[in-house]
This record gives structure tokens, C-alpha cells and sequence, in this order.
């Protein structure tokens, strides 16, 4: 099953650039651990993943009444950004949580993708 990890918030981190570079660097160790257990993982196989910009350069379409609105700046008015995500295929949920276990201390959603075919 494919699961969409979303690492929203700071959770214990502070902002990033208010971050050391030591600390900086500590965490894209987190990231290189994760990276790694899943490579070494039987049945999970990382199919994708990236940092995503402050959430200040969001550009958001909404569609009401059939008009279609552009507005900059993110979906929702929330102190949480949106930091990144991943995409993996794992056996099944408790694998996936296991995992999640290595990354940075972030505020981690995890959904299944849904199986449209």
C-alpha cells in the first residue's frame, strides 16, 4: 500500500532559519536515517519525497459556484506550515509508523493513498 507522510508544523523544532547550522545539519541526518531504514526495509520502497517552500509562497485555487478563485498564500489560516512529504509503498501502517520514528520531530500526518484503478 502507498502511504503520503505530510511533515507539517515545527512539532519540537524551532523555525528553520532560526536554526544553527549544526542543527540544521542534524536533522538532514534524521532525513538520510529515514531515507536509509527504508532502502533496507523488506517490502517498503521510498518512491518520492521533497522539502516544500515556506508556506508565504503558496499559491491556493479554490472553485466556488463554479468560479475558479487564485489567491497567494496557503490553503489555511494555521500557525503549522506544510514543511514536506514523502510518498512510500510499505506493507502496512505500523511499518510506515515505525519508520516515521527516524525523521525529525515534526507534527506527521500519514494517509494511504486511495487505489483509484
Amino acid at each position: 500500500m502507498k502511504y503520503f507522510v505530510l511533515l507539517a508544523g515545527d512539532g519540537e523544532l524551532g523555525p528553520w532559519d532560526q536554526m544553527t547550522p549544526e542543527q540544521q545539519g542534524a536533522i538532514f541526518e534524521n532525513f538520510g536515517a529515514f531515507d536509509q531504514a527504508c532502502g533496507e526495509r523488506p517490502g517498503v520502497e521510498l518512491l518520492g519525497g521533497e522539502a516544500l517552500q515556506d508556506g508565504s509562497t503558496a499559491t491556493t485555487l479554490r472553485t466556488r459556484g463554479g468560479e475558479l478563485t487564485v489567491t497567494d498564500g496557503p490553503f489555511a489560516e494555521a500557525t503549522e506550515q506544510i514543511g514536506g512529504y514523502y510518498l512510500v509503498e510499505a506493507p502496512n501502517l505500523d511499518t510506515i509508523t515505525d519508520l516515521c520514528r527516524l525523521l525529525p520531530p515534526y507534527d506527521i500526518e500519514i494517509r494511504p493513498v486511495a487505489d483509484m484503478g
